[in-house]
């Protein structure tokens, strides 16, 4: 299978592009850029402001939050997708753990996407709302 087919298969589980065809989520792919990262390298920092998401296509990264690791993330994750959505400061920071392959889509590639497709930006914010639904539930348990 070449990256973007496998990047393809992961746009389709991530929450955020859930409700899109295969069609839109066939010109995401298009536009994501490959690129291979060397273990140690931090693909973003908290605080700092996000222009891009990632897809891990392979290798494992760590994710901190204010110095302290919060979760571990593999082959078929991304991270970075509201930087997508709003201009804010990233969450978290995430450090790759060992050599990885990523794809990544750009903040002007993704706007590209709401201007070329209609219907895309619906269906974004559909999965935008079930996300905040899915938090909301859970910061209530």
């Amino acid at each position: 299978m070449s990256k973007r087919s496998d990047f393809l298969e992961h746009l389709a589980g991530v929450p955020l592009f859930a409700a899109l065809s295969r069609k839109e989520l066939g010109l995401i792919a298009k536009r994501g850029e490959d690129l291979t990262v060397k273990a140690g390298k931090v693909l973003c920092s908290e605080g700092e402001m996000g222009h891009q998401y990632f897809v891990i296509i392979e290798g494992t990264a760590r994710v901190t939050r204010r110095g302290r690791r919060v979760a571990e993330i593999g082959p078929g994750q991304g991270f970075g997708e509201l930087s997508l959505l709003s201009r804010a400061p990233r969450n978290a920071t995430v450090t790759a753990d060992t050599d990885m392959e990523v794809v990544i889509l750009g903040q002007r590639e993704f706007a590209g996407l709401i201007d070329d497709v209609p219907g895309f930006a619906r269906k974004l914010l559909s999965a935008m709302a079930t996300r905040v639904r899915d938090a909301d539930a859970k910061s209530v348990q």
